[in-house]
């Protein structure tokens, strides 16, 4: 009874405290309901709940965005007349991206950072803390730059909308980096999975892409977000918005040649759709415009390309589903090929134009201004690549094509070599598709194309820039807890000083009161010129006459230099180099600032370990 009653009363305890931990600002019903089952849960209980409740939120985010979307595209292609198309085509794309760039200079004072790369960062150098205004500001740009016709995917905005909602969920909540962590991947996994009514790809691509080099054992809140995220929306959205195909054809293992050859093919098209991404980056960030002019630039090349070819406006998800149910001419009909011959070789060059201009269209969206992200993209580009690659089989004679199939299995294949997530794509595709037997050529496909795609870069593209500048975690555990570091984080405080013209006796007092075996010698303005530790002061010490020693004589050059602000991972390879145990640290004018040990740092970062890791 008494063991009772004190659980209760120090449950009362920690209820108390967190509010008052939030007494300088005005508590929330719901916020204190939660703070109070806060206090009586157990932390595992707490973080399923947790999970449960960002999970739906992050939900009902992407589907709110996926059905604005999905009606404004469907209000221009099917309640629009085609001559009346071409206006709209030529006029919305080119609003969506200024409108865009517009909104994020006026409400958000320019602060655009957008895509998977931005949550990676905000994990690995911001402790998870996501900013609150990212909980709206990606569903805002993107409905504008996607809803008016912009060339890329909204799978990318909803998963930092999640990631926002999971992250400051924690923030509120007072709960630590691991956990938040946890629930920013949750938050994020909701999203993909409501986006797809897909829970198993989104748990795979918070494992594949979000908790690259984050140690984890508690998956179950991660779980339970991407439960609640899919039920979300397989409740509330309709199954025309949905990512479904249910046309497909059995797996025949005599067939498997032809996945073998697609899986070849999607690596080189994904190799293709990446390094065209990066050049139209390059290109246009050498042009120097402002954010508006480079805008209204990207804006009338997506017009001109969206006029064109009618599939790169948008997601395209419903040309992919045209294709999967032999309405190809729906498609070409409501493009200029119309006024071509309806033949095989006109649906061939219709396919292939589009394949290799949607590598540029969807760069061109995102990096001139509009928000959205690769994975539709990918999804499009790799589901039109596996339509054409059907069509040029069958043109040439072979037979028993799986027509169907090689759409699905192509639309795994971009994915998995553009953004190196295999194990994401797969599992998809299956789910979409309701085509677990099509699990071995989705796997064949899937993992040529990234193989292939790792031969050319370790590392996707998207988020090299960001890695090599130790701005990311990737799967080098060890480097990823190095870079976490500052070379201000273990600099010794207060380090033995003497100036080169000292007395050798002034050197022997400062060795006799001082606690420390290493010493920086300076000159007058404080410019480092050399290092001595006691063993280089034994010859003096035991000497019949110290006097008849000069500092400048017995000091010595330090094995290697350290530079304020260096990167840590350079630090320690250093280290590592000149097997030394102190290393000077020096400002841009030379002045020594103090010593790095090895001791010194072998502390901070078992204490980062203890942080970052189970």
């Amino acid at each position: 009874m008494r063991k009772s009653y004190l659980r209760k009363y120090h449950s009362f305890l920690k209820f108390k405290r967190d509010l008052t931990r939030y007494s300088l600002r005005k508590v929330k019903s719901y916020e204190v309901i939660l703070f109070w089952l806060k206090s009586r849960m157990n932390r595992t209980q707490f973080l399923i709940l947790s999970g449960m409740l960002v999970g739906c939120t992050a939900g009902l985010a992407g589907v709110a965005l996926k059905s604005l979307v999905h009606y404004i595209h469907y209000l221009i292609s099917h309640k629009i007349h085609f001559e009346y198309q071409v206006l709209f085509y030529i006029i919305f794309p080119f609003l969506g991206i200024v409108l865009t760039t517009a909104i994020v200079l006026t409400f958000f004072k320019g602060q655009d950072r957008k895509g998977i790369g931005a949550i990676l960062y905000e994990i690995a150098q911001n402790s998870s803390i996501v900013s609150s205004v990212k909980m709206y500001s990606q569903v805002v740009q993107s409905a504008v730059t996607v809803g008016l016709g912009g060339s890329a995917g909204l799978e990318s905005p909803i998963a930092v909308t999640g990631s926002a909602i999971g992250s400051n969920f924690a923030q509120t909540y007072k709960l630590n980096y691991k956990e938040r962590t946890l629930l920013l991947a949750a938050g994020a996994t909701a999203g993909i999975a409501s986006a797809f009514n897909a829970p198993i790809a989104g748990i795979m691509f918070a494992f594949e892409i979000l908790l690259t080099g984050v140690v984890f054992s508690d998956f179950v809140p991660l779980v339970v977000a991407a439960i609640c995220g899919s039920l979300v929306s397989k409740v509330l959205l309709q199954e025309d918005v949905l990512f479904r195909f249910h046309t497909r054809e059995p797996f025949n293992y005599h067939n498997t040649p032809f996945y073998l050859a697609l899986g070849l093919l999607t690596a080189l098209y994904a190799r293709y759709f990446v390094v065209v991404a990066q050049k139209v980056e390059h290109f246009i960030a050498r042009l120097h415009l402002s954010k508006m002019r480079r805008a209204m630039l990207g804006g009338i090349v997506l017009s001109i390309l969206c006029v064109a070819l009618p599939p790169l406006f948008g997601e395209g998800y419903d040309s992919i589903k045209s294709f999967t149910n032999g309405h190809v001419e729906f498609v070409i009909h409501n493009s200029f090929f119309r006024y071509f011959e309806f033949k095989d070789w006109t649906v061939i060059i219709f396919l292939a134009l589009i394949c290799l201009l949607k590598a540029f269209a969807t760069p061109m969206t995102i990096f001139s201004g509009g928000n959205g992200g690769n994975f539709a993209p990918s999804l499009f580009a790799g589901g039109t690549l596996g339509y054409l690659f059907a069509q040029v089989c069958k043109l040439v004679g072979l037979s028993d094509v799986p027509e169907t199939n090689l759409v699905l299995a192509g639309m795994a294949g971009v994915m998995s070599g553009a953004l190196y997530a295999p194990l994401t794509a797969i599992f998809l595709i299956a789910e979409s598709s309701f085509g677990y037997d099509l699990f071995i050529p989705l796997m064949i496909v899937s993992v040529i194309s990234f193989l292939v795609a790792k031969r050319f870069s370790p590392i996707s593209p998207d988020l090299k820039k960001l890695a090599d500048e130790g701005k990311i975690f990737t799967r080098e555990h060890d480097k990823n807890l190095i870079t976490r570091l500052q070379v201000a984080d273990v600099i010794d405080a207060n380090p033995q000083i003497i100036t080169i013209n000292a007395t050798i006796n002034q050197l022997l007092s400062m060795v006799k009161t001082g606690s420390k075996n290493v010493f920086a010698i300076v000159d007058d303005q404080q410019k480092f010129t050399g290092m001595l530790t006691l063993d280089d002061l034994k010859p003096v010490i035991f000497s019949k006459d110290p006097e008849s020693y000069s500092i400048a004589n017995i000091m010595k050059e330090p094995p290697a230099l350290i530079h304020e602000g260096q990167d840590m991972v350079e630090v320690v390879q250093k280290f590592d180099q000149t097997d030394a145990w102190h290393l000077p640290v020096l400002d841009p004018d030379g002045r020594f600032i103090g010593f790095i040990s090895k001791p010194t740092i072998l502390i901070k970062y078992r204490k980062q370990l203890q942080t970052y890791s189970d």
